[in-house]
């Protein structure tokens, strides 16, 4: 008997999965081998849930079984090998459909070649009925693999794999163990899911933005992209070769500060030279530090945010990089040298010359700065007041340490910070706590302080506690 108080292993949830006598489906694997099918053939009793198998990795074999592509390990290509595998099943096995829950799995692998040149990645996908003769539900997951060897890359998709098949059938019922599950028997570090969908008749009241953000939360990826619809989005794809402008805040709510801050800061980042404006992204970003009050997510709060950010037309990713370098670092790799602008206050470049916060690092803050910023980062500065003077603060009134002087002329001098040009100066006293305060108490005047859209999706869909006042003309 299976104990199912503790870690099953991989074996022993294949072997569960292969005894479930109504589950049966087909299993496609493109790429690092077939290890998920072989995990439920070598458990036992597989005859019982295995329709069949198939491995195209001819390209010419897989384009007559799945329809031409240009990418074959892609989102695209894993939900048609899904579709494919699902229809016909339900075709040939017509009989079976009443007692049966159907599923198919497929998986389309780029494991590390053999002069390690490459980043190791792929999309695994389960489309299954939770009750027979029902429309299926389908769950799709990207992974990045981080082992050092093809051998092991290949093993851990075969973990993965059982694990998400699993999940799907045992464990639909609870986002968060679905989630934590799916780590099971992979040593930390060795797979990293920086995206997930799950969608079908059984899944209408998860919402996926929310499994994204637990997916950055519990640690299995550091960041994760919403689209400007509020799509789930794969990092590396939605970013790569790209310029991107980033402005980090907050947003609670997002004010006229922050819309004057990203429309001056991307008049500039379209000025320079090596910006292609056929291929950039504009890019509002939430840190799980500004997300979180006594280490616990308000998720309906963030909801909210997401919601404000983009009814605003861009997309918004969520990270766990509390530090700009790391942000920096990240995007560089994906957009594989393109041009990446960073807009920040004059508070925040405090922050990014504070040299408590690289203590980790051997060399420092110049090892920091090195790693984010010696590639194509430049950061543009948006002006603060100086207390509550009239006084503007602005790069050139940037105070700091003398023997930091160096540093930050270096990157001035090289084009590398900017102020940001024609900043409207009387939106310098509006402070997003205070706006969150007015709306929560009901105060008037909150609306002017931000953008026309922002004030109207804060009314019709009552974010941030906003709640109309209702008169009522029956009294006396």
């Amino acid at each position: 008997m299976l104990n199912d108080f503790r870690t099953l292993t991989t074996n022993e949830k294949a072997l569960k999965i292969n005894l479930n006598p109504k589950v049966y489906g087909s299993l496609g694997e493109i790429g690092a081998g077939q290890d998920v099918a072989a995990h439920l053939f070598k458990a036992g009793g597989a005859s019982g849930t295995i329709a069949m198998t198939s491995s195209a990795y001819d390209m010419q074999i897989s384009d007559s079984m799945y329809g031409t592509t240009n990418r074959y390990v892609s989102e695209e290509r894993c939900r048609k090998m899904l579709e494919v595998e699902f229809d016909s099943l339900q075709e040939k096995l017509e009989e079976r459909a009443e007692n049966t829950k159907f599923f198919a799995f497929a998986d389309t692998i780029e494991a590390l070649n053999y002069h390690k040149t490459n980043q190791g990645h792929g999309w695994l996908g389960v489309k299954f009925q939770l009750k027979p003769n029902t429309p299926p539900n389908e769950c799709i997951i990207h992974v990045l693999l981080h082992d050092n060897t093809n051998l092991r890359q290949q093993q851990a998709i075969g973990t993965l794999g059982i694990n998400l098949l699993y999940a799907c059938y045992y464990l639909h019922h609870d986002a968060d163990e679905f989630l934590r599950s799916l780590m099971d028997n992979l040593f930390k570090g060795r797979i990293e899911i920086d995206m997930i969908s799950l969608s079908g008749p059984d899944f209408e009241n998860i919402d996926n933005r929310l499994m994204a953000l637990k997916l950055v939360r519990m640690g299995l990826t550091e960041a994760t992209l919403f689209n400007p619809k509020g799509e789930v989005m794969q990092p590396a794809t939605a970013l790569y070769k790209k310029n991107v402008l980033v402005l980090r805040g907050r947003f609670r709510p997002a004010t006229l500060v922050n819309l004057d801050m990203l429309e001056k800061g991307l008049e500039m980042f379209k000025k320079e030279p090596d910006v292609d404006q056929n291929r950039m992204e504009v890019i509002t970003e939430l840190t799980l530090k500004d997300l979180s009050d006594d280490n616990k997510i308000n998720e309906t709060d963030f909801l909210d945010r997401v919601d404000i950010l983009v009814s605003l037309g861009h997309s918004v990713m969520i990270s766990n990089y509390v530090k700009y370098y790391k942000l920096a670092s990240f995007l560089s790799d994906i957009t594989k040298g393109r041009k990446i602008g960073l807009i920040l206050g004059m508070y925040n470049l405090d922050f990014l010359f504070d040299e408590q916060y690289y203590t980790n690092l051997k060399g420092g803050i110049l090892e920091a700065f090195g790693l984010g910023f010696g590639r194509n980062v430049k950061l543009y500065v948006y002006p603060c007041r100086v207390d509550e003077s009239e006084k503007v603060k602005t790069v050139k009134d940037f105070e700091i340490p003398e023997h930091l002087k160096g540093l930050f002329d270096y990157l001035v001098k090289n084009n590398k910070v900017a102020d940001i040009e024609n900043p409207n100066l009387k939106y310098l006293n509006i402070f997003s706590d205070n706006v969150l305060t007015m709306i929560k108490y009901r105060a008037k005047g909150w609306e002017k302080m931000v953008p026309k859209k922002v004030a109207k999706a804060i009314k019709d869909k009552q974010l941030f506690g906003f709640e109309e006042v209702k008169t009522d003309f029956t009294k006396n």
